[in-house]
């Protein structure tokens, strides 16, 4: 439950979508604009939400995250792959379950089921990272909308210094070993994330429309973004709440 003096969204918690190129440092942001709010972070969590629902392996639907490099990729030539992944006009992908068996997971299905958990967080109140939130809950009440961006060279710059401090989440988390971020790493995480949010979504990520609030992180400490973000988020809450 969030705190007295914290900002309250519309009829309910504070709710704070956050869009992240890599190195931005969502995955730091996020985390310290929470705790301030009180209310939880839900990064890696919202898979493993969705993989519970749909009955598949984590790993599979990790391959699906917007925040995994490469994974993109996987999916948009799962049909080139797969001999009969094609019904209609709807992809398929062929996972593994639970026991062992292996069905085809729709497209729409992991969309659906990711959706339907960003909307079950907004309900209570959280801070969410990726996986097109802002879209999603574009017409949240209350709802802040952040993109955190920067410069190429600056951003991978942050990653390098988030890997050397332990931060595996945000330099590809999953699966990705002991190297530090490459400039093919930071292209292929960007182009990922974007390519999520335009397969499904059919808009640009990067289209400061979709905000309210655009931060160059790679110029601020988290500490001075996270301040930012609650502010504006107690303001959204005021004006949404007519105050």
């Amino acid at each position: 439950m969030a705190t007295n003096d914290a900002p309250r969204a519309h009829g309910g918690e504070p709710v704070v979508t956050i869009s992240a190129t890599f190195g931005a440092g969502g995955s730091v942001v996020g985390p310290a604009v929470a705790a301030r709010l009180n209310v939880p972070f839900l990064s890696r969590a919202v898979p493993s939400a969705v993989a519970a629902e749909i009955g598949c392996s984590l790993d599979e639907v990790l391959q699906r995250d917007d925040r995994a490099p490469g994974g993109l990729e996987r999916l948009l030539s799962s049909a080139a792959r797969l001999p009969t992944v094609t019904l209609g006009s709807v992809d398929t992908a062929f996972i593994g379950t639970t026991n062992d068996e292996g069905r085809l997971l729709y497209d729409h299905e992991f969309v659906e089921q990711t959706e339907r958990v960003i909307r079950d967080v907004a309900r209570d109140g959280g801070v969410i990272l990726g996986r097109a939130a802002a879209v999603v809950l574009a017409d949240h009440p209350g709802a802040l909308h952040v993109r955190l961006d920067g410069s190429r060279q600056a951003r991978l710059r942050r990653a390098r210094r988030l890997w050397d401090a332990g931060d595996r989440e945000e330099c590809g988390g999953h699966g990705w070993g002991p190297d530090p971020p490459t400039p093919r790493l930071l292209d292929d995480n960007d182009r990922a994330r974007a390519s999520y949010v335009r397969r499904f979504y059919r808009v640009d990520p990067a289209d400061p429309d979709h905000y309210h609030l655009v931060i160059d992180s790679t110029a601020l400490s988290t500490d001075a973004c996270a301040d930012v973000v609650v502010r504006a988020a107690a303001d959204r809450a005021q004006v949404s709440g007519g105050g």
